[in-house]
């Protein structure tokens, strides 16, 4: 990858992000409710009236943007400011953030590892033994992976690995015996996809010219797997490692509210539920920004593992 794409990617990130911002400002005010409507008591209208001036829910729309961006006013997107809460009062977006994505990092970042230390074997093994035995083994374990759910496999965890078996804890956030539920949990998923998507690649990888040439050369067929196939094999994991990743970082809410793990995941059902604007658009845009980072490191891996792939 030249220089010049990779920094005209970086620059290109910066419109993508303001535009993502403006639908996800818009579409959150068009959904029907406000921040204001499930509070304990329902509020007069001169409280109502006096929250929403508090946080200038009464300026018109395009204003109200750009005080959000912070065109024209302190604070703001472009000073890296999401504003307040309107619903967890006395805290910024950017407090919640801080506390929460950590925990959302760490337990995103073990299920990608779990994902890809569990699908990339299984696959390898079941494109390795095609149509034997083995392949539909393997087959059925990744279909059942990918068929059953998050809010399906965690409580069975729980009751066998925490409950019948004390072997782990059951939820909250403690030390590292904490995550290996919550991870299993989330990961098992995308270890199905993964593996799917090795099998694949390997089975095209193992069919090409080059491999019947490394054969007919002599080469070990352990050579063959991993230092030749392995590397064209391994392609569609890569490219679909960006958005994974991504959704393991910030899309777990329903593990975190299964374990009671204080992640973002949390906070963004809630906060859409409550119609918290500022936490909803927050949210959406640190998710994006996730994305999109990710989505360009995983061309730039994918330009060192192809040298066919030329970027301009």
């Amino acid at each position: 990858m030249s220089l010049g794409y990779f920094l005209k990617r970086l620059l290109m990130l910066v419109p993508l992000i303001l535009v993502i911002s403006f639908i996800a400002f818009c579409l959150v005010r068009v959904a029907p409710g406000g921040p204001f409507d499930k509070e304990r008591a329902p509020a007069s209208p001169d409280i109502e009236r006096n929250l929403k001036a508090k946080y200038h829910l009464d300026d018109p729309l395009w204003k109200q943007y750009l005080r959000f961006i912070g065109i024209g006013f302190e604070g703001g997107l472009i000073r890296g400011d999401f504003g307040p809460s309107l619903k967890y009062r006395n805290h910024s977006v950017n407090d919640i953030i801080t506390q929460g994505l950590p925990v959302s990092l760490v337990l995103g970042f073990v299920s990608f590892g779990f994902s890809l230390g569990v699908g990339i074997p299984l696959g390898i093994w079941t494109a390795l033994r095609r149509g034997g035995w083995q392949d539909h083994l393997g087959s059925f374990i990744s279909i059942l992976a990918v068929c059953i759910p998050a809010f399906v496999l965690g409580p069975i965890l729980i009751v066998l690995l925490g409950i019948k078996w004390p072997i782990f804890p059951v939820g909250l956030w403690g030390g590292p015996w904490h995550i290996i539920l919550p991870a299993i949990t989330l990961g098992t998923y995308f270890a199905g996809k993964v593996a799917r998507l090795t099998r694949e690649g390997m089975s095209q990888a193992m069919q090409q010219d080059f491999i019947t040439t490394a054969r007919a050369k002599g080469v070990s067929e352990k050579s063959i797997v991993f230092r030749h196939a392995l590397r064209e094999g391994i392609l569609p994991v890569v490219t679909y490692s960006g958005p994974l990743l991504a959704d393991l970082m910030v899309g777990s809410f329903v593990v975190e509210n299964l374990f009671q793990i204080p992640g973002i995941g949390v906070f963004l059902v809630n906060s859409s539920i409550n119609r918290d604007y500022t936490m909803v658009v927050g949210l959406v845009i640190l998710y994006s920004v996730l994305l999109l980072i990710l989505n360009l490191f995983v061309d730039v891996v994918y330009g060192f593992l192809d040298k066919r792939v030329k970027y301009g």
